[in-house]
């Protein structure tokens, strides 16, 4: 295909994906589809033959960091508060009601390192490999103010397979394609995030829960935000008259029951009796501290462990670009503000571990969509640009206070939360 015709196919194919509403399917725009999908199979092909010759040469052959260690990072230094972190956590642990694609192992929810390393661009390929399990653990932080828990929980994918197993990937790279031939040009203003499948997925939730006296037990869910596709969806119970843009939530006790997409696992409220027209079958996850293992289940459900994000992905980001991050982000400006204003006992800019302001923000992905997953401090919503990078996970409390139009009453200031050096 010459490089005319490239770029006419791959602009076609990404202003397909930005904007579905705009009458773009030409005949010229029909032609691409089906070449690409012609394609597929051969790119494919030769995408297989390049990764297997690519995987028995050196990491560093591969233009990766082998500044950084291969071996999993030692766990930060103890701040003291793991144990209550982890009992508030279980407290306000959602049900997660997975929905199956067509390769349902691909849903399966598991923690980053499954595959017994760190690095970020083989994940893909070892998923599907059957010696490793994919065992099922959250991802978890714990921020505190005098009157409301703030819970966030990660769900890692090794794989978001929009668009099928092998057909996603090559329309990914097609849209990236098209992305870099727009140049400036961009009526939507989100080309950059444009893609179907990619290498590693991690979507989440932060559940904020009332405190009612002294005891975890007695607090209650009273806002619950979640991610899908770099959108955040707002809830409350369904006891409470939400307000505008502001959805119900139902609650298993104070466990929030939450659905999680097939392929491209965005995050949503459950809505009983729709999950199965959306997939081929659910699956669920309850937390029972065992991370058990869905292919190896009896019925339709699954229990899921806790695992700290402080002690893994977050000790992984400190030193910036790595095997497990390909990109990092500046974060001292924002850290300074918040200590400087939202905390006591704290100096500003002492976020927990880091001796600069740059950490890892974007996973290491090749396949499909390029480092397209982030960490929860690099979540972000499409609508809210002008926000800082960082702000959902660093400040919880001035978030939902500033979603939800909550007032004066709603404390910001935190008494706990690690990420800014801020401990019981």
């Amino acid at each position: 295909m010459n490089t005319g015709l490239h770029r006419r196919v791959a602009v076609a194919v990404l202003m397909a994906v930005l904007l579905p509403s705009v009458e773009v399917e030409t005949v010229a725009a029909q032609g691409a589809f089906r070449r690409i999908k012609r394609g597929a199979k051969r790119v494919t092909r030769t995408r297989d033959v390049v990764n297997t010759a690519r995987d028995a040469v050196s990491p560093s052959s591969r233009g990766v960091d082998t500044s950084v260690e291969e071996t999993p990072s030692a766990p930060v230094a103890s701040y003291g508060s793991e144990d209550v972190d982890r009992q508030i956590a279980a407290t306000f642990a959602p049900v997660f009601y997975q929905g199956l694609g067509s390769r349902p192992r691909y849903d399966y929810i598991t923690n980053f390192d499954f595959d017994r390393d760190w690095r970020g661009d083989n994940n893909w390929a070892n998923a599907g490999n059957a010696r490793f399990p994919l065992l099922a653990y959250i991802y978890y932080s714990v921020a505190e103010t005098p009157t409301h828990y703030f819970i966030t929980y990660a769900v890692f994918h090794p794989r978001d397979y929009k668009g099928g197993k092998r057909r996603g990937p090559v329309l990914s790279q097609a849209i990236e394609a098209g992305v870099s031939a727009l140049g400036r040009f961009d009526p939507t203003g989100r080309a950059a995030e444009a893609t179907l499948a990619h290498e590693n997925d991690l979507e989440g939730c932060l559940v904020v829960a009332e405190k009612r006296g002294s005891r975890v037990q007695d607090a209650r869910v009273q806002f619950v935000e979640t991610l899908a596709h770099n959108r955040f969806l707002k809830y409350m119970p369904r006891a409470v008259a939400p307000p505008d843009g502001v959805a119900r939530i139902r609650l298993t006790g104070q466990h929030a029951e939450l659905y999680i997409e097939p392929r491209g696992h965005g995050i949503r409220s459950r809505q009983p009796g729709r999950e199965r027209k959306r997939a081929k079958d659910v699956l669920i996850y309850n937390y029972t501290g065992q991370a058990g293992n869905p292919s190896k289940r009896r019925g339709n459900s699954v229990g899921y462990a806790l695992t700290p994000l402080y002690t893994t992905l977050w000790a992984r980001a400190l030193p910036g670009k790595n095997q497990t991050y390909a990109e990092a982000h500046e974060y001292t400006e924002l850290l300074a503000a918040l200590t400087a204003n939202r905390g006591t006992g704290s100096e500003p800019g002492n976020a927990r571990g880091m001796t600069s302001g740059e950490i890892g923000s974007a996973f290491r992905g090749s396949v499909g969509g390029t480092n397209m997953a982030r960490a929860p401090w690099g979540w972000f919503d499409g609508t809210e640009r002008d926000r800082p990078l960082g702000e959902w996970f660093f400040d919880p409390a001035g978030t939902i206070k500033r979603h939800f139009k909550l007032g004066e009453s709603f404390s910001t200031t935190y008494t706990h939360t690690p990420a800014l050096g801020i401990t019981r």
